[in-house]
């Protein structure tokens, strides 16, 4: 029997005959990082992996599919990376703490946001929804000083919101990321606060109207995208002095 490692190897060499040169110098624009691309379609490269996904399970099992994913996540090429999430992303449902340690690890070979939020919000997403002991690890990559598991930690409680779950999380996680300055981290809260949003509008609203004095304007502004109008007017309109009171609070002599 070939290697998991064959064939991933196998894999890397049609991803690279079977790319676009001109597509994978469209897809640096949308990028702050440098980014190696085989300039695949993501419809294409999902039929691919899903195919591949159904021959490799037929023939050597799950355990090994992993393996032949978790030497595609190893490389620098971003499709490389998102054929291993999208090969295995069907079958999420039977993956337990193994599987989830094993994607937690992957965390550190994060290259760009889109092989970050492949990983986080197909998979590793879905199973902290799922099992609720997982939901100690988001607050612990909050804390870590790399951008991608401080992003990790919103994005992976978004599958949570849309399933109406986990909200005390959210509002912990929103209030150890709410200071954090960095681009990537505060568009992933944002994110998170946006599906709240939709899904729990009363409730979120209600939160976001007691944090909305000392959240970035990005993240309160996108947080709203969904939500009516007036409601959206009513969150960013920042509260004014009290009338009768200077820039300091205290009462203006008359």
């Amino acid at each position: 029997m070939k290697s998991p490692a064959y064939i991933a190897k196998h894999i890397r060499t049609v991803l690279e005959t079977g790319g676009s040169a001109p597509h994978s110098k469209e897809v640096q624009w949308f990028f702050k990082e440098e980014v190696k691309s085989r300039g695949w379609y993501t419809a294409e490269l999902r039929k691919l992996a899903v195919r591949f996904r159904r021959t490799i399970l037929a023939e050597h099992g799950q355990g090994y599919l992993l393996q032949v994913a978790d030497q595609l996540f190893r490389g620098d090429v971003l499709e490389e990376k998102v054929f291993a999430v999208l090969m295995l992303q069907g079958i999420v449902g039977q993956f337990g703490k193994p599987e989830f340690k094993l994607f937690e690890s992957w965390l550190d070979r994060i290259g760009s946001w889109a092989d970050h939020d492949g990983l986080v919000h197909y998979l590793i997403g879905p199973m902290i929804a799922a099992d609720d002991s997982l939901l100690s690890r988001p607050p612990r990559w909050a804390k870590k000083r790399s951008r991608w598991h401080q992003r990790a930690a919103a994005v992976s409680l978004i599958h949570s919101t849309r399933q109406h779950k986990n909200f005390a999380d959210i509002r912990r996680m929103t209030e150890m990321l709410l200071t954090n300055d960095d681009d990537m981290v505060r568009k992933g809260l944002a994110w998170l606060l946006r599906e709240a949003a939709k899904a729990n509008p009363e409730q979120t609203v209600k939160y976001l109207m007691t944090i909305r004095e000392h959240t970035p304007r990005l993240v309160l502004r996108t947080a709203c995208e969904t939500l009516p109008a007036s409601t959206r007017e009513r969150v960013l309109q920042k509260n004014q002095p009290r009338i009768g009171a200077d820039k300091h609070g205290s009462k203006l002599r008359k």
